[in-house]
């Protein structure tokens, strides 16, 4: 894992200098006035405004690597980050070379290791909240259940040929968590999707199998017919997930190639 605090001196020394303008700020609101005059940035060149862009990039980026961490309930003291910041300048740090590291070295470990924890708490509540789903959902009328755990319910039913998992096929679908969440859907981009069958998840695998063309299924499929340990920005690691699908059109493997 990278370390959130590996900052360079330049955005270091921006970090105090906006601190500092925004301690200075006059508080009383007759010099309102005369304090924004005093605050704004003359550009004699290209190179003037060139430096400007250069501090205000530093400290976005300074700003956001101290507050990633609050993000996971390690709170850091930002007076104390540019009291750090002013000693170094005045060459009277309290930590010498060797402390600053060990003591970086630390947060990242701590960092990591509360990423970890929570990861894994996160991956453990979505594996609950998983098997209470599918445990509910074969309940209901109409469900069946494959020898690899697959959950399919008929929406609506045609006659006709199933695919093979050689076959490419042209389906319309939607895909939710099991809370509900939307995480795609061809509907929503107005066309249907073509793909090789053998080349997706295998719960779409061998549920899409079961089909005919014409027809419509609802298939709740558990993490290891789905996307596993795989954490992505809108699948949760484990995640059960709920596919409604219909089977527009079958490409024999020979046709297609």
């Amino acid at each position: 894992m990278k370390s959130f605090f590996k900052v360079s001196l330049l955005a270091a020394t921006v970090a105090l200098a906006v601190g500092c303008q925004q301690e200075e700020a006059p508080k009383a609101e007759a010099a309102t006035e005369q304090a924004q005059e005093a605050k704004a940035v003359v550009f004699q060149s290209e190179d003037d405004k060139a430096a400007y862009a250069i501090g205000l990039s530093f400290a976005n980026y300074l700003s956001a690597s101290l507050d990633k961490p609050s993000e996971i309930g390690i709170t850091l003291n930002k007076d104390l980050v540019l009291k750090g910041i002013e000693d170094a300048f005045a060459e009277k740090g309290e930590l010498n070379e060797e402390e600053t590291r060990a003591a970086l070295e630390a947060l990242d470990a701590r960092v990591a290791e509360t990423m970890q924890q929570q990861a894994e708490e996160k991956a453990a509540a979505t594996v609950q909240a998983g098997e209470e789903f599918r445990a509910e959902f074969e309940k209901q009328e109409g469900v069946s259940k494959t020898d690899s755990g697959l959950l399919y319910q008929v929406m609506t039913s045609a006659e006709g040929d199933s695919p093979l998992a050689t076959d490419t096929v042209e389906v319309h679908y939607k895909g939710t968590l099991t809370d509900g969440t939307q995480f795609d859907s061809s509907y929503d981009r107005g066309e249907t999707a073509s793909f090789p069958l053998n080349r997706v998840i295998p719960g779409w695998t061998e549920g899409v199998q079961l089909m005919q063309v014409g027809s419509k299924y609802k298939f709740v499929i558990p993490p290891e017919l789905a996307y596993g340990e795989q954490d992505t920005p809108t699948i949760p690691a484990n995640s059960t997930l709920v596919f409604e699908v219909e089977l527009v059109s079958i490409a024999k493997e020979e046709a297609a190639q």
